[in-house]
């Protein structure tokens, strides 16, 4: 189960089983003002005059909630949602996150949708609200001996004059969705001597594990020796666990013809210590993080296979540690990866652009629609975008353009970055194909992607760098303090196009 809550439908006359009822509201002219139909659902509640909501701070914007003192036996909840006209999909996700934050721990909660202004907008909202409500429940408890307060233990969605299946459909999605993100956020924040290759790999295999049409293979190391990936073997070097690499498949059950074949390859660092590039004692204390890219393209896989999308999907996940173990590389090396290019190590610290060099260029081979790269890549990143938005690059122009459509609709932002043609020697070497360093201090970002897509030849490709939004370092909405597991919904919102 994605979290302790469960979230179900009911009729219209369910809220009179909650403990809590949440009342989505606008932002009107006046103050803040009930949705049409809502009060169709809850007949005696008559909202508090704008006046005193806003006495009390309650300008209903997106995200905010009230706690109301009623006369019935529930507990009414307020839950903003802004403007009528600019609701969206981010819009009640936010509004069932601030449902669950603001009702008591243990309270079974009625969230009542508002009457559905356009044909399939009941599904779509109740989608998006189970979302916001799930992920905002979400809890990583595994190592507390006493865990905190669980919040609600039931979200019922009622919607007026609404059949239950159109609620029951979206509220099926959210839920199929969400088990790939606790998946993900569940790695992310488990303590690295507890998630070494294998036990990642290991993971994957038991998450995937009879997902409608597909299969899972791991290589061992010795099978990573005889494919020739000299990038992950390099980085592997300085550490006693030996590598693995995940390669998933998903193949559509009713798919007619040829159908399109999206590639995701992810960074997989279960931890980063620098090698012997040496990180810092505080630079080191989030490196646990640092394998999200492997969690998320694994994680979307399983969610399509849920969902059932159209495309052909592949997920592959080059794994290791990268230690200053006594064999570790040195700066000055030169590995060799798997389609014969060779990089220059001048930092070992610039270690995920080596293991995704050779998931790109596996993936490449299969010759598919598209190759989509998701990592932790670049401090400069954080520094351009900083803690809430993803570097996007592209080098097609309509991919780039569709991931980025895809990230606003899943609330995940990806900002276009370009692949400067000014910058490419940046990573030229005088004695490799490339070196892993482009000019310290300048474009960071940029000369890193730039290494990556000498990997992917004449494909369509995009790289996500979420060094910044993979990690949260405070609560709030429905992202929870620590892993995120950002962009694996923006992921699946484009496979869902197929």
């Amino acid at each position: 189960m994605p979290s302790t809550l469960i979230v179900e439908s009911g009729p219209a006359d369910g809220a009179g089983a909650a403990t809590t009822i949440c009342l989505p509201m606008a932002a009107g002219i006046d103050g803040p003002e009930p949705w049409p139909g809502t009060n169709d659902v809850v007949e005696s509640f008559e909202a508090p005059d704008p006046a005193l909501l806003a006495r009390r701070g309650f300008a209903a914007k997106v995200g905010d909630s009230l706690v109301l003192t009623s006369g019935q036996d529930a507990t009414v909840v307020l839950v903003g949602t802004g403007v009528r006209a600019s609701a969206d999909a981010e819009t009640w996700r936010r509004a069932g996150a601030a449902a669950v934050r603001a009702a008591g721990s243990g309270s079974s909660v009625a969230f009542v949708l508002p009457a559905a202004e356009e044909e399939g907008g009941t599904q779509r909202n109740a989608e998006a609200v189970a979302t916001g409500a799930l992920l905002a429940a979400y809890r990583f408890e595994e190592y507390q001996r006493t865990p905190k307060s669980p919040g609600p233990e039931r979200l019922v969605l009622l919607a007026p004059g609404e059949d239950e299946a159109s609620l029951d459909e979206g509220i099926g999605r959210a839920r199929a969705l969400c088990a790939a993100v606790v998946f993900a956020r569940d790695l992310v924040n488990r303590p690295p001597s507890d998630l070494n290759p294998r036990q990642l790999a290991d993971a994957a295999i038991e998450f995937l594990d009879g997902a409608p049409g597909v299969t899972v293979e791991v290589w061992d190391e010795e099978r990573i020796v005889a494919e020739r990936l000299g990038g992950l073997l390099g980085v592997a070097r300085g550490s006693v666990q030996p590598p693995r690499l995940v390669r998933a498949d998903y193949v559509p059950p009713d798919a007619s013809g040829e159908p399109a074949h999206i590639v995701l390859v992810g960074k997989g660092i279960t931890f980063d210590s620098g090698g012997l590039s040496l990180k810092t004692a505080e630079g080191m204390t989030t490196m646990k993080t640092d394998m999200s890219g492997a969690a998320i393209v694994l994680g979307a896989l399983g969610a399509a296979a849920a969902l059932g999308v159209g495309a052909r999907v592949t997920a592959i996940a080059p794994i290791t540690e990268n230690m200053p173990g006594d064999a570790a590389i040195k700066p000055g090396d030169v590995l060799i990866t798997r389609d014969g290019q060779s990089i220059e190590v001048l930092n070992t610290d610039a270690e995920g652009r080596l293991v995704l060099a050779d998931g790109l260029a596996l993936a490449a081979e299969m010759g598919p629609t598209a190759i989509i790269d998701v990592a932790t890549l670049t401090g400069a990143a954080v520094v351009a975008l900083g803690g809430s938005i993803g570097a996007l690059f592209s080098n097609d122009p309509e991919l780039r353009d569709a991931l980025e459509g895809a990230g606003a609709r899943a609330g995940e932002a990806l900002w276009p970055l370009p692949l400067a043609e000014a910058y490419r020697d940046h990573i030229d070497s005088d004695i490799a194909d490339m070196k892993n360093m482009g000019k310290p201090g300048q474009a960071g970002a940029i000369a890193a992607a730039l290494l990556l897509e000498r990997f992917v030849g004449e494909t369509r490709w995009a790289h996500l760098d979420i060094a910044g939004p993979a990690r949260a370092a405070e609560s709030g909405g429905y992202l929870p303090k620590g892993g995120t597991a950002f962009s694996l919904r923006a992921l699946l919102e484009y496979l869902d196009t197929f």
